[in-house]
């Protein structure tokens, strides 16, 4: 069995969900994978959350514990053996560590950028109010509100199909398809309310995506999260 890389916890995962054309991630399609779709759908999703008591093969590095995520991913899968595995591709992920990047970009070929960041949880009269903040040339926003109750996810829901894609893979190159699992149990998720997007994403992710700064997510949702454990990669 793959040894355990990472340990960590995944907390009040902010995720917004876009319809895209197949073909705007064809370039980002790594080898060995093809697009998961839902009810026909092709998504792309910003997600922001909290790393938190972060541990690198069992050592907590001092400054690197806790920290903000934002990443934008789409959904793919992989045939090994029989089995299909469903796992997500990282377009970029923002953090504001220099080292987490550096490594990540050097070691795992992964595309990481680092940014100043913050983030907000506020507990209201009748519920949360969740928000990650970056910045590029100017700060951009994720902001969800929500009631305070939350449920486990539905089976076969849009919001199983987000939230449970357990493996990762990365386009090393042309040729080479890095992958690794990632173990966690079933999310529960909180009943949206309200949402605030407010993203550059032209600026941020590249042209091809800047359309994404006018166009409505087709689902807001906030997961809660769970202890998390990064498995060690390996290549197809």
């Amino acid at each position: 069995m793959a040894k355990t890389f990472l340990q960590a916890e995944w907390r009040k995962l902010a995720i917004a969900n876009y319809s895209v054309e197949r073909k705007l991630l064809n370039k980002y399609l790594p080898r060995g994978t093809e697009l998961d779709l839902w009810n026909g759908i092709c998504y792309v999703s910003l997600v922001g959350f909290m790393f938190l008591n972060t541990k690198v093969k069992g050592v907590k590095i001092p400054f690197h514990i806790n920290f903000e995520e934002v990443n934008l991913r789409f959904y793919v899968r992989h045939k090994h053996g029989s089995e299909w595995r469903r796992g997500v591709v990282f377009i970029k992920e923002i953090v504001s560590r220099p080292a987490l990047s550096f490594v990540a970009n050097a070691v795992y070929k992964e595309n990481y950028e680092t940014m100043p960041m913050s983030h907000s949880w506020i507990a209201l009269d009748d519920g949360l109010s969740v928000e990650y903040k970056w910045k590029k040339g100017r700060w951009n926003s994720l902001k969800v509100i929500t009631g305070n109750e939350s449920e486990l996810v539905k089976e076969n829901s849009e919001e199983e199909f987000i939230t449970e894609h357990y493996w990762g893979y990365t386009k090393v190159s042309e040729e080479k398809t890095s992958e690794y699992g990632v173990e966690h149990p079933g999310w529960e998720v909180y009943k949206t309310k309200d949402y605030y997007i407010d993203v550059d994403f032209g600026n941020i992710y590249g042209k091809e995506f800047k359309f994404l700064s006018s166009q409505k997510p087709v689902s807001v949702f906030l997961a809660e999260g769970s202890e998390i454990k990064v498995k060690s990669g390996g290549v197809i």
